[in-house]
């Protein structure tokens, strides 16, 4: 397999990380549940992307590879997102039938995560354009690096059941399954460093 270079993102890269991840995520099930309407969809979540994930860029987890066919957001231990801001952007942006249950999604959520220090991984995609090259792997490889090297956990929630092998060869471990009412299951996922 060939070695994709990864870049670790500045600011200026936050823009092409965002639209990669919005077009990575245009099939993701539970971002439609949340944002089903495409125009609705294209106008929220590059926010919800930067809310619950933009904190990475400044600390050195955003990373993206080969100009941005994809994108990583890590936040380092002790970095979180903005939850009053989630929830904020989610009571006025959401699918007014799937609020309520998006909110006990994020309620759930809250349970999975590891009280040790730990890197968590909101985001990674690849452009759909170009999925399929190891572009995802490529990044996931990269950003487990620091898990390793310092002896820290890895954990993030996946919510797209496809994903799940990947996240799996690279050693994280099903925690169980977060569901609300209709949402879509999300699958929590946490891996001991190496």
């Amino acid at each position: 397999m060939a070695e994709h270079p990864i870049k670790t993102a500045t600011g200026s890269d936050e823009a092409s990380i965002v639209a990669v991840i919005l077009l990575a995520f245009g099939t993701d099930p539970a971002a439609r549940w949340t944002w089903p309407d495409p125009q609705q969809y294209l106008e929220h979540f590059p926010k919800f992307v930067e809310t619950l994930g933009g904190k990475a860029i400044a600390h050195g987890g955003g990373h993206c590879v080969d100009d941005c066919a994809g994108a990583a957001l890590w936040l380092p231990p002790g970095v979180g997102p903005e939850e009053d801001k989630l929830t904020e952007l989610f009571e006025r942006t959401a699918h007014r039938p799937a609020l309520k249950d998006a909110l006990a999604v994020f309620e759930q959520m809250g349970r999975y995560h590891p009280q040790e220090p730990h890197w968590y991984l909101p985001f990674i995609g690849v452009d759909p354009h170009r999925q399929g090259k190891g572009y995802g792997a490529a990044l996931m490889r990269h950003g487990l690096i620091p898990c390793d090297r310092d002896g820290t956990l890895a954990y993030l929630e996946s919510s797209n059941p496809k994903n799940i092998p990947l996240y799996e060869r690279h050693g994280f471990e099903l925690l169980g399954t977060i569901q609300a009412g209709n949402s879509p299951p999300i699958f929590p996922m946490l891996r001991k460093p190496r």
